[in-house]
């Protein structure tokens, strides 16, 4: 065997070890067309559950914001992620009815703004000693606040 049939066959192998794998993977689930057509202004909370379904992410301290999202992601080997398509439909509710409607696609992506708006804690400063230290006495073996004398 000569030189040059060995030096193709290792790049023969080499080039074979290589992984070329394509990989698409789909993540999440946005609610068909026809779903989303019958969803109105002014509906409750149960009738856009029953309508669409599960939210894929409850946002909002008063669970007020429901995002129902997917995305179509391209993975090629060791390169990184290419994110393929994207929509994104979030349903905004006040006193329990839809108040708002935003759909969005991966067009949009640079398109969004950022809420300046902030919330404050609710609960008080504390210093670094009850912050840290202050629950030091408190373990209760079986968390009904009851020993084993009171049984």
């Amino acid at each position: 065997m000569s030189i040059r049939n060995l030096l193709f066959i290792f790049a023969l192998l080499l080039n074979t070890a290589c992984s070329s794998d394509l990989f698409i993977s789909h993540n999440g689930d946005v609610p068909d067309e026809r779903y989303m057509k019958q969803l109105s202004i002014g509906q409750t909370k149960e009738e856009v559950l029953q309508l669409l379904g599960d939210p894929s992410l409850v946002t909002g301290l008063s669970n007020d914001h429901w995002i129902y999202m997917s995305s179509t992601i391209r993975r090629i080997a060791f390169e990184k992620p290419t994110e393929l398509d994207r929509e994104v439909v979030a349903v905004t509710f006040k006193d329990n009815k839809v108040s708002r409607i935003d759909k969005r696609t991966l067009a949009d992506a640079n398109k969004i703004s950022i809420d300046k708006d902030e919330t404050k804690a609710t609960e008080r400063e504390q210093g670094f000693f009850r912050k840290y230290f202050g629950g030091v006495g408190q373990y209760q073996m079986f968390g009904n606040g009851k020993s084993n004398k009171d049984m």
